[in-house]
């Protein structure tokens, strides 16, 4: 059953020293609600055309533990205004979060990916395999443009290997290659991974592992149709690490870095938006500030053009192309801390070259 909480309604604010095609609304709070915080942003287009904002509800802390559920606002006019909010998925006082969204076009179903834990098992303890302490992979689905949910059901069988302990889906969105493969990037103790679908969602298969020291990672089918893989390093150079694949996924080319997508060891979102052209967003800094959309008209050799969106503290980020041309994007952003808000931002893609 989908459950509505009652939140203000959206601000809508439009920056003075922005061009008009540029606007925010701010969709999540922390504090209001009942949750303690609002975390990991995931933003995906329907079918229809409708937009879906997905979230975690951490109720009693900022934590990656704990009581969390996954929420969700939609708007069917392209961003100005947005529904109440949604419970998608509540486990109680256990974790369920990571919402990695993905659309099959031919059906229009939107299957949304998610990860569950007990909620007083930390990553340490899952990693370490205290009893208990067990990450498993969910999916739930909706066949009426996000207005209800399926049942959770458990797919830890199908995409966790027996050996792996951490487990993450995205967070961020999952991608419909040309062929018809949904794809899904994930990651598991310590090293970035993408699952897949070749029956439409039916059933789930794990694809290619890249190299070791990456975790949360995004991916995109580029002109050629082979994949991009960008990926949070942990190798310390603070760039971007990406793999690339010329198989659907199941292998991935040997490990690079981005000299161009510095980093914090933060997650970041990449998109196609169009044949050639990518779209990529993070914090374009050593530290969790400069929120940044870059553009790419290459596939991901170069990264030309980029725009600030905001220069305080600002961490997740997830984008999307929406009606009508113009990019939509995701994000978490404070004064004082990263985690105080969730806002939507709207912008042409002539916005980032000026």
């Amino acid at each position: 059953m989908t459950r509505y909480l009652s939140l203000p309604a959206a601000l809508l604010f439009v920056f003075a020293a922005r061009p008009a095609s540029f606007t925010q609304t701010e969709l999540f709070r922390a504090g209001e609600g009942g949750y303690h915080t609002y975390r990991i942003p995931s933003l995906i287009v329907t079918a229809k055309g409708t937009l879906l904002a997905f979230c975690e509800g951490r109720r009693n802390s900022g934590g990656d533990a704990g009581d969390i559920d996954v929420l969700l606002r939609r708007s069917f006019d392209r961003g100005k205004t947005w529904s109440a909010v949604q419970t998608v998925a509540d486990k109680g006082e256990d974790t369920v979060g990571n919402p990695t969204p993905v659309v099959e076009r031919t059906s229009g179903t939107i299957f949304l990916l998610l990860t569950s834990n007990p909620g007083w098992a930390s990553e340490r303890q899952i990693t370490e395999r205290t009893p208990g302490a067990v990450r498993t992979v969910w999916i739930t689905h909706s066949t009426d443009d996000g207005a209800s949910w399926s049942a959770l059901e458990d797919v830890t069988a199908q995409v966790k290997k027996p050996e792996w302990t951490w487990y993450a889906t995205g967070p961020g969105n999952g991608i419909q290659m040309r062929s018809g493969r949904l794809v899904i990037p994930c990651d598991h103790n310590g090293s970035s991974h993408v699952i897949y679908s070749d029956d439409r969602g039916a059933s789930w298969k794990i694809g290619g592992s890249a190299e070791d020291k990456t975790n949360e990672s995004a991916v995109a089918e580029l002109k050629d149709g082979s994949l991009l893989l960008n990926m949070r390093s942990y190798h310390g150079k603070h760039r971007r690490a990406v793999q690339r694949s010329r198989d659907g996924g199941l292998t991935w080319s040997p490990l690079k870095f981005d000299e161009t997508l510095i980093e914090p060891v933060c997650q970041a979102s990449l998109i196609a938006a169009s044949r050639g052209r990518l779209l990529f967003s993070n914090p374009a800094a050593t530290t969790r500030t400069h929120l940044t959309v870059r553009l790419s008209r290459d596939d991901g050799a170069s990264w030309k053009a980029s725009r600030l969106v905001y220069e305080g503290p600002s961490a997740y980020s997830s984008l999307a192309m929406l009606p009508g041309g113009t990019v939509g994007l995701l994000y978490e952003r404070g004064e004082r801390s990263p985690y105080e808000q969730i806002t939507f931002a709207q912008f042409d893609l002539s916005w980032i070259t000026h």
